[in-house]
């Protein structure tokens, strides 16, 4: 029997992959059916964006498409950059002004998005030929 945590490196990184997809899904769900895209819209406008909305709304079908592929294992590469990128891009407009903790210690800091750039870089790094099984 195999010990703690009983699964094998390999398919732990199928489960990294696809929880971490899937809380960018739940993030994009969320979004449309709590109609909160015309707020987050506005607030991207007055931090400079002139199409709040349609950056949203294209964040938004990047999360649902891109994590949907992400699960599958399709363009995990590429995908982890864009999500990489829209990490980066968040901490710069949103959370770095609000420091390093996200919770407890603060408010809508950036430690939250920096585990989930290490998430992306580990998924990027683990290449395999068997892209639904890897």
């Amino acid at each position: 029997m195999k010990s703690f945590p009983f699964i094998s490196l390999n398919q732990s990184l199928i489960l990294l992959r696809i929880f971490t997809s899937l809380l960018f899904l739940a993030h994009a769900v969320v979004r449309i059916t709590g109609g909160t895209i015309d707020r987050f819209g506005g607030f991207l406008n007055g931090k400079g964006f002139v199409y709040g909305n349609a950056f949203v709304w294209g964040i938004t079908a990047f999360e649902i498409i891109g994590g949907l592929l992400l699960i599958a294992g399709y363009f995990r590469k590429w995908i982890s950059i864009g999500f990489i990128v829209m990490l980066l891009i968040g901490i710069i407009i949103i959370h770095a002004e609000n420091g390093w903790f996200v919770g407890e210690h603060g408010s809508g800091g950036i430690e939250y998005s920096a585990i989930l750039i290490v998430c992306f870089i580990v998924i990027a790094a683990h290449d395999s030929k068997n892209r639904l099984n890897s």
